[in-house]
């Protein structure tokens, strides 16, 4: 896997990753100010799901970058015949 292929899949998966930890661990504000969204959560704790998201994608794209190097799932064996 070239340098820039890796990059972009890691770039995809990290953000894939994040999207899915956005929703975990957010509460509402009980008493919203004027004019705020009463759904924003009260402390997003954007920094830790960001720490998060990046260690989990570094685990998952080194899974991948190993089955793509040493081609333990081939793309031709994927092919259907017709």
């Amino acid at each position: 896997m070239n340098p820039v292929s890796a990059t972009v899949v890691f770039i995809v998966i990290w953000w894939l990753v994040l999207f899915i930890t956005l929703p975990f661990g957010v509460r509402r504000t009980e008493v919203p100010e004027v004019g705020h969204d009463p759904g924003a959560p009260a402390k997003p704790m954007l920094w830790r799901k960001v720490g998060v998201t990046t260690a989990i994608s570094i685990v998952l794209f080194a899974a991948v970058y190993v089955i793509v190097e040493y081609e333990l799932v081939a793309l031709s064996d994927l092919m259907i015949e017709l």
